[in-house]
């Protein structure tokens, strides 16, 4: 007989435990999300000017996506520069940002905010608002002061292209039932080796309702990396082989265009 009961206690905790999984995990949620990046192992050698990285995968029917690539966050300073005096622009101090990506690209098949509450936002970081509540900035004086310095911030980064947020450009085809979409990101030769993730938001009824991800490894290799592995670990020798080789260089040079010199 206790043996019954106790079955009996069982069955009904697993019967509330099933209720609670489908309170969190709503039936529309998409349950087919997936992420592929093509170029998952980005090669950096003397030839290297960039790259292209795309993402690819399934989604259910009626599902918006928002993807997004970042590298892991750090630590990043910058000089503010100002007027001083009113007419000479100077650095006028140091900018401490805590908590921030080196690169961040993102697109999505709409205008994140007509599909997207502020607050899912904000959850996910997805868009420039988001990153600016998510990023610690100092000194900032107030929030005015703060936007006006994570705006500049932000143009910088585009400027070097390692900031982009764009929409309406994921293609998106019906294959077996499901949808199957595509996008493509320019990969700035500015961005340094290291590891990125994809991160895919399936979102339905202005909710994440599920998310897939994938890794781009962005690698040193061959001489540059026996370079870069150099000058990390043996600065002495390779500040004198650069030395030789800059001297060396300048002899060519001399020896090419020498013959042409002199008065006459």
């Amino acid at each position: 007989m206790k043996t019954t009961g106790y079955i009996k206690v069982a069955a009904i905790f697993a019967f509330a435990a099933t209720l609670a999984l489908c309170a969190a995990f709503p039936r529309n949620a998409s349950a087919a999300l997936t992420a592929i990046a093509n170029h998952d192992d980005i090669k950096v050698d003397f030839f290297y000017h960039g790259s292209e990285v795309t993402v690819r995968g399934f989604s259910d029917p009626g599902v918006d996506l928002v993807i997004k690539i970042t590298s892991p966050e750090s630590h990043q300073a910058l000089k503010k520069k100002g007027k001083v005096g009113g007419f000479l622009w100077m650095n006028t101090g140091d900018l401490n940002l805590e908590n921030v990506p080196n690169l961040y690209l993102m697109t999505a098949t709409k205008k994140p905010e007509e599909i997207l509450g502020q607050g899912e936002m904000d959850v996910s970081v997805i868009g420039f608002t988001a990153l600016k509540k998510h990023v610690e900035m100092s000194p900032a004086s107030g929030e005015e002061d703060r936007t006006r310095w994570f705006d500049e911030f932000v143009k910088f980064k585009e400027n070097s292209d390692l900031y982009l947020v764009t929409s309406g450009n994921i293609k998106i085809e019906d294959k077996d039932g499901k949808k199957f979409y595509f996008t493509r990101f320019a990969w700035p030769y500015q961005a340094p080796p290291g590891d990125y993730t994809v991160t895919v938001y399936g979102i339905k009824d202005g909710k994440v309702v599920e998310k897939a991800e994938a890794k781009v490894l962005v690698e040193q290799v061959g001489t540059v990396k026996f370079l870069a592995g150099m000058a990390k670990n043996q600065g002495a020798i390779y500040g004198a082989l650069s030395i030789l080789a800059a001297i060396g260089a300048g002899f060519g040079v001399g020896l090419v265009f020498g013959k042409g010199g002199g008065a006459h």
